[in-house]
């Protein structure tokens, strides 16, 4: 079993690695949390007790890094302010964990998630793609896609609203 937790976690250190770390630089401060962070993703899958179970490893990934962000934001709090959680009504939500339904629910959603963006004409994918995936900026997308900056926004607003539209009829 730890050689199937092994393989899982060099799988998804080779595919994540960076778009995990481009996840976290866009939510903490420091390179250096970053760096920690991520390192901390790894090492709690390293402990997943069956890997063959998780239907959407990636999806539980981010469980993990999204779990580690709110204790992350937690422990900044308190050692800015120096007080605890329940002096200073930190959202209890912030402490909860996800639970492995939660964590399912998150991987059919992705799925249907991404069955909506195929929907979309190409280069609006594409758009899409590189802004949330791969974290390029509206500069460097234009560039890729030999377009003026203004398109891809054109292409991502569209894109959302029909995301919007559709995963809203879809629950």
């Amino acid at each position: 079993m730890a050689g199937a937790n092994n393989a899982l976690v060099e799988r998804l250190f080779l595919a994540q690695k960076d778009a995990l770390q481009r996840y976290f630089v866009r939510r903490v401060r420091r390179r250096s949390d970053v760096e920690e962070l991520a390192q901390e993703v790894y090492l709690r899958l390293l402990r997943v007790a069956d890997a063959d179970a998780l239907r959407n490893p990636e999806g539980y990934l981010y469980a993990i890094a999204a779990n580690l962000i709110k204790e992350h934001a937690r422990q900044q709090y308190i050692s800015r302010n120096g007080v605890t959680l329940e002096d200073a009504g930190f959202p209890e939500v912030l402490s909860e964990e996800l639970s492995y339904a939660d964590i399912l629910d998150t991987g059919q959603r992705a799925k249907r998630l991404r069955e909506v963006l195929q929907e979309l004409p190409a280069r609006c994918q594409a758009a899409v793609v590189m802004r949330h995936w791969h974290g390029l900026s509206y500069a460097e997308i234009a560039q890729q896609l030999n377009i003026s900056v203004n398109m891809v926004k054109k292409y991502l607003v569209h894109a959302l609203a029909h995301c919007r539209r559709r995963m809203g009829r879809l629950r």
